[in-house]
């Protein structure tokens, strides 16, 4: 037992090795980066912290952060990551001394010399560019590194495109950029490597991968395993649905579809196997488990920080359109692992306790159920009371009662046995007490969830309090669990220490490849900002598919999951928002379709996504054939099969955005939810030809036809009524007349746009409050005259609506829409029920034996 533990954990640290540098020096180098790593995770605690600004020191603003923050991940890169395999392992070269020193100086310049550069802006010296040329050099060697060459090759073809751009076929050239221009985007300004993405990885995505580090140096990574396990290990196939269960609750925490295979699997793979799944099924759902984690919030591999940028909109609201389809592909994939199960016969794992009855399962969840209801009311009203009658002293008195919850649930902890994280799980863990053994691990997730969505904190200070409250868990809880068991305290204050300084260590290696990922990625997102490629991108694709709204969404995710491949989650986001959503935008636009932009953002990203699945690049396939000794194509397609799913809901939500909660009331929300869910299960079981037994091809057919339906009734009640009606462009102000404010006007226009290219696109609005049609029209911003019975945009207002959809002056009106009476679009649920009852009672039949 004792070699089977060291064995899984050596795998576990050379698979590990490969996410946060390979290099491990002994003597003072070593204890250098440990230092310097532990440095970086104070530093990013103090910027985000109320400390500076109650001090009055040490306050930077967001240009100096972004420089310091890659200072210390470039510093990293170069001492952690070898520059080849063979390039020695316990000891720095002088050279990776030599380059980790220049490029921190790079990479500070920007730090050092922030005055200077802001009294001559766009001006660059000589210095400037000597330093930039160095830096992007240096940056694209340590994404080298840590990342491997494919993030290297597109961000290196993409400044080969700046500079070479009037050399380029006519199609996708410019007019070209100049060095000293391209440094200036690219290394002194926002624009470029210190952007947008880099300055999320600053304020935002380090506290979480800290806080993601701390929990599961605490042991809450453990204690999710083991739950998960606890709860479902008996069913049928019981491993791979405790696998799917706890990479999702990994997933919420991690920032890495790698790392999540890679900590669960070693745990959950070997048991699927147990049980009777083959190497590669066992890979292939730990695969497709771990990388829906990147789908789930709260975190979403730092994607969420990132659209909340990107998209111009809250965090709580980008939670709230992301959280349903990730919710519904975890629920399909449980299914769809059950549904395997039932088909090969496979068992679950034998439990240690006696089954309960159905009843006082019932009962005991019930039970639960209402207990934590209670907590949750007394917390949120005890709080709601408190804050404003205690006043300043609120904060405080609030930490005490919290650190009295906290004192209290490893009182409870400490009367079960410990969670052992060596242990091979030889047996199913009890319920009970493996979830008392652990309920501490909730409280910071607990502070987190409340700072975000009750207090409304930024997303970097809610992490900032639940990371405190997760430090002070790490330093206490060795000691105080030995006091309350009655146990020898000796060494544990120390043993808690030092758990605290490898979790700020271990969040810091994690940060190193995300840094650079994020700088790096900022050099093609200020490639794409310098030359308008977006554009020659969205022409490309608008040329292949030959105006097909559905061919143009097939190319995108195709392009997206090509841009996707090798790169990690946070690099794999920005890259693919940067290229592929204008793309989809445009080219939607021009086609009729209005697409809210969050939901094309989502859209990218879960193509993006599905990179790390699929062959011949697939990241997390072959990291999971790693530990299930299985074929790694072999495995990287079983995962792709099992995730069509979740490559099916993009195109979904992109057609029906009532999946994504964009302006659903709750109760439509509950139905949509369940409809939508109904659905998912469906395509699930007519993929894998099983439902109540093996289905027939007639079925599965009719399963895809009745989940199409349930996602999207509209599609059969709009050919039969038709939601919308072409009026020409004269009765503009009879259909704006005739609509309240709020309601929706959509607008045809054809002509040229800023750059004398012909278009024909729907610039959609919300009508305004004004009395008159054309009242409403002043506040849009749209002034017409007429020429041959036809109106023509004579003015479009400044910062107007109009202005804001693109409408041109000169541009033809050529139609409005008005939409029409129709029945409610959900009455194609009816027949679609009833060959649902037609197909159940065939299986029903066949599985009795009473049809042959």
């Amino acid at each position: 037992m004792a070699n089977h533990a060291q064995s899984r954990s050596a795998d576990i640290d050379a698979l590990i090795a490969k996410d946060t540098g390979g290099r491990i020096p002994l003597g003072p180098s070593g204890k250098l980066i440990l230092v310097t790593a532990a440095v970086w995770s104070l530093f990013q605690l103090w910027i985000v912290s109320p400390l500076p600004f109650m001090l009055k020191f040490g306050v930077f603003n967001e240009a100096e952060a972004r420089s310091i923050h890659l200072t210390f991940a470039m510093f990293l890169a170069f001492l952690a990551y070898p520059l080849r395999a063979k390039s020695p392992q316990n000891s720095i070269p002088i050279y990776d001394w030599i380059l980790a020193l220049i490029a921190a100086g790079c990479a500070s310049y920007l730090f050092v010399f922030y005055e200077d550069l802001a009294l001559r802006p766009n001006l660059p010296t000589t210095a400037d560019i000597v330093v930039g040329v160095l830096g992007i050099l240096l940056l694209l060697e340590a994404a080298r590194r840590t990342l491997g060459p494919p993030l290297v090759i597109i961000a290196s073809l993409f400044l080969l495109y700046s500079l070479a751009g009037p050399y380029m076929p006519d199609m996708i050239s410019h007019g070209g950029v100049s060095l000293s221009g391209l440094i200036n985007h690219q290394w002194l300004t926002s624009s470029g490597v210190f952007g947008v993405a880099l300055g999320v990885s600053t304020s935002f995505v380090f506290l979480f991968v800290l806080f993601g580090a701390l929990l599961d140096k605490a042991g809450a990574g453990n204690w999710f395993i083991r739950v998960a396990f606890a709860s479902l290990g008996h069913m049928r196939g019981g491993p791979a649905k405790a696998a799917v269960v706890s990479s999702g609750l990994t997933g919420l925490i991690s920032g890495s579809s790698i790392a999540n295979v890679v900590t669960t699997g070693t745990f959950t793979i070997p048991l699927m196997k147990r049980v009777g799944f083959t190497p590669e099924k066992a890979g292939a759902v730990e695969v497709s488990s771990s990388v829906n984690g990147q789908l789930m919030p709260p975190v979403m591999g730092a994607a969420a920080f990132l659209m909340v940028e990107y998209v111009g909109i809250s965090y709580v609201e980008v939670i709230k359109h992301a959280f349903l389809p990730a919710l519904i592909s975890y629920i399909a994939l449980i299914y769809l692992v059950h549904l395997e199960a039932l088909k090969a016969g496979m068992q679950g794992l034998q439990r240690v306790e006696p089954p309960k009855p159905i009843v006082q399962k019932l009962i005991s969840f019930l039970t639960g159920l209402l207990l934590v209801m209670a907590i949750g009311a007394v917390t949120y009203y005890g709080l709601g009371w408190l804050k404003p009658l205690l006043g300043g002293w609120a904060l405080l008195v609030i930490s005490l009662l919290l650190v009295a919850v906290y004192v209290g649930l490893v009182r409870v902890a400490s009367t079960q046995p410990s969670l052992d994280p060596e242990d091979a799980m030889d047996e199913l863990p009890r319920i009970r007490p493996t979830v008392l053994a652990g309920l501490q691990y909730l409280l910071p997730v607990v502070v987190l969830v409340w700072c975000l969505m009750i207090e409304r904190f930024s997303p970097g200070l809610s992490a900032f309090w639940a990371s405190v409250l997760m430090i002070f868990i790490v330093a206490t809880q060795p000691w105080l669990i030995s006091k309350l068991a009655n146990e020898s305290t000796e060494g544990m204050v120390k043993r808690g220490l030092a758990d605290l300084t490898a979790g700020l260590i271990s969040g810091a290696r994690n940060m190193v490849g995300i840094g650079i990922a994020t700088a790096t990625a900022g050099i093609i997102v200020g490639a794409v900002s310098q030359t308008g490629i977006g554009l020659v991108l969205a022409d490309v694709v608008e040329v292949l598919s030959m105006g097909n709204l559905l061919l143009m969404l097939l190319l995108t995710a195709l392009l997206s999951l090509i841009l996707g491949m090798g790169l990690p989650t946070t690099a794999n986001y920005i890259v693919v928002s940067a290229l592929m959503v204008p793309v989809v935008l445009t080219l939607g636009e021009q086609a009729g379709l209005i697409v809210p932009l969050v939901a094309v953002h989502l859209f990218v990203f879960y193509f993006g996504i599905m990179a790390d699945v699929t062959p011949p690049v697939g990241l997390a396939s072959f990291a999971a054939a790693a530990v299930s000794k299985g074929k790694p194509i072999k495995t990287g397609v079983t995962a792709f099969f099992y995730s069509l799913r979740t490559a099916l809901l993009p195109f979904l939500f992109i057609f029906n955005t009532d999946l994504l909660l964009i302006d659903v009331p709750w109760w439509k929300g509950v139905i949509v939810f369940v409809t939508a869910t109904i659905a998912m299960l469906l395509f699930s079981a007519a993929t894998m030809n099983y439902w109540f037994t093996k289905s027939r091809w007639y079925e599965s057919v009719l399963l895809l036809l009745i989940a199409f339906t349930l996602f999207r009734p509209g599609f059969w009640m709009d050919r039969i009524y038709p939601p919308t009606e072409q009026l020409p462009s004269s009765q503009l102000e009879q259909v704006i007349e005739q609509k309240a404010p709020g309601d929706t006007l959509r607008l045809w226009f054809d002509g040229e746009d800023i750059y004398g290219d012909p278009v024909n696109y729907v610039a959609q609005f919300k009508v305004p409050e004004a009395a008159g049609a054309q009242a409403k029209l002043d506040e849009l911003g749209l002034t017409f005259y007429e020429v041959d019975g036809e109106l023509l945009v004579d003015i479009v207002g400044f910062s107007s609506p109009a202005e804001r959809a693109g409408v041109q002056f000169d541009q033809r009106l050529v139609s409005v829409e008005k939409q029409l009476q129709t029945p409610p679009k959900e009455l194609a649920w009816i027949p679609a029920l009833i060959l649902l009852f037609g197909v159940y009672w065939l299986q029903r039949q066949r599985k009795l034996g009473m049809v042959s």
